[in-house]
């Protein structure tokens, strides 16, 4: 059985984000358990040059809906990063899993040799579609995933691996 350029993608950045999505939700009963400032959770780094919480979970979304749309060629959405409550990161997640679900295997199977190039950092990168979304979109994905989760375990928030994997 051949796994398609689709079945690598969409179903997998759904998956996650609605993941990311429960984390939230338990991150937000924690602090309302708690008597923690939201702000403080959304505003922790695990090290002074790291990203915080909040830009780890814009970057997830930035991944997931500019992985799907340059495999499918079409333009992909901009959102301002400017979410400073868990509410509207949650809401973020929604717009990207909104934009993501509407991607049918048509429109992304075949794109494995698709050109494909963006800026990063001041640079301009270009891949080729397969390897693009093996070897830098979903590594990067799930590097900012873990490290929101990370961030949440840090600060006391009760995740297990279950809660990062999700339902079976």
């Amino acid at each position: 059985m051949t796994v398609s350029i689709y079945q690598a993608s969409v179903p997998v950045f759904l998956r996650m984000l609605d993941n990311l999505s429960a984390i939230l939700d338990k991150a937000d009963a924690h602090c309302a358990a708690r008597k923690v400032d939201p702000a403080v959770l959304l505003g922790t780094r695990l090290y002074p040059d790291m990203f915080p919480l909040a830009r780890q979970v814009q970057i997830a979304c930035d991944f997931a809906k500019g992985t799907c749309g340059r495999l499918a060629g079409v333009e992909v959405p901009s959102y301002p990063d400017s979410e400073t409550t868990i509410a509207e990161l949650k809401a973020r997640i929604a717009r990207t899993v909104e934009f993501v679900s509407t991607f049918q295997p048509a429109q992304i199977d075949g794109s494995e040799d698709r050109a494909i190039s963006l800026k990063a950092g001041g640079r301009v990168l270009s891949f080729v579609g397969q390897p693009y979304l093996l070897h830098f979109a979903l590594p990067n994905f799930y590097f900012h995933l873990t490290t929101a989760y990370a961030i949440l375990r840090e600060c006391g928030v009760e995740l297990g691996k279950r809660d990062f994997i999700g339902p079976e």
